[in-house]
């Protein structure tokens, strides 16, 4: 029997266990970093793609799709699936492994969650802009007087799992916790659910983002929103980019300088990140903190979700014999 051949777009071999059960499967090929250029030159005799979108550049979609003549499945170790063209994936009759319905798996995975709680922390008490103030030599608490997370009203858009683990995090610390999410309903005591997005965008200090990208979703955060929050509103994203409208959340930092955002996700993360509106204007301005898709890079959160993957990938051509 020939082992299938796997092609792999995402640093993995640090991972324990994972390279093992990838290299059981199949003949592996790992591409750390690669343009699409090079995957697009090299797909053309494998089996299957690995990959994951933190740190990519590849965008799995038509170009690379048509290259993949013996392509038979496409795994991806994450959640979100927007570094996919899934209905020309699916029209190409080719499956995608995603770790999106798979519950108990990403329930054991904390990491997004955490780092959103540490960027509103961060944003709150002006520790990055503190931390270079201090290396050009200045000593003045003055500039970074911050505020107290039990004496805020925190926003929680969208009660997903990371949605849920995130208002559990504030609530502990004494704030008082709002939720929109009108597909849910918030059943934990102390929490308040806010039929009307409009309210939660007016009373809150720092609104932090937890949806998937959607045809609803997608630039939901708009000019329209900003004008309805305080002067002096915290914004926190990692869940995707594309949900803020960065060119109207540049317009609204411009014009109000005690707001802030805080993001580990771009719009158009993958095939454009660096002409980001909201990059860019990072460059000259100390009200924005901007990470590098870091929320599910966790060792802990990568053994689970890229082992759980790529044994879902072993799965799948177990089945095949």
């Amino acid at each position: 029997m020939t082992l299938p051949k796997i092609l792999v777009i995402t640093p993995v071999r640090h991972i324990t266990g994972v390279p093992e059960v990838l290299e059981a499967t199949g003949q592996v090929t790992y591409m750390d970093d690669p343009t699409p250029e090079e995957v697009i030159a090299a797909i053309g005799k494998y089996d299957a793609l690995y990959t994951n979108p933190n740190k990519s550049k590849v965008f799995i979609g038509p170009a690379v799709i048509d290259a993949a003549r013996n392509l038979k499945v496409i795994c991806t170790a994450s959640t979100g699936t927007n570094h996919i063209d899934k209905s020309y994936a699916a029209e190409k009759g080719l499956p995608i492994l995603a770790l999106t319905e798979e519950r108990e798996v990403i329930s054991r995975i904390s990491s997004t969650a955490e780092l959103a709680f540490a960027l509103t922390m961060a944003g709150l008490r002006h520790v990055v802009r503190s931390h270079n103030a201090v290396l050009r030599g200045e000593w003045d608490y003055t500039r970074y007087i911050g505020r107290q997370m039990n004496c805020l009203t925190i926003g929680v858009i969208g009660y997903g799992r990371l949605g849920t683990m995130y208002a559990r995090y504030c609530q502990a610390f004494g704030s008082r916790v709002l939720v929109f999410d009108p597909y849910k309903t918030v059943d934990r005591e102390g929490l308040e659910q806010v039929k009307d997005l409009s309210v939660l965008l007016r009373e809150s200090d720092v609104i932090a983002i937890h949806v998937h990208v959607t045809g609803e979703t997608q630039g939901m955060i708009n000019a329209e929103c900003f004008a309805q929050m305080k002067k002096d509103i915290l914004l926190v994203n990692t869940s995707r980019g594309d949900i803020v409208n960065e060119p109207d959340l540049v317009s609204f930092l411009r014009a109000t300088p005690q707001a802030r955002a805080a993001t580990d996700v771009l719009a158009d993360e993958i095939r454009n990140r660096l002409a980001s509106p909201l990059l860019q204007y990072a460059h000259e301005s100390e009200q924005v903190i901007i990470t590098p898709h870091i929320g599910g890079m966790s060792r802990e959160a990568q053994e689970i979700a890229y082992g759980h993957a790529a044994h879902s990938l072993q799965s799948f051509f177990a089945t095949r014999i």
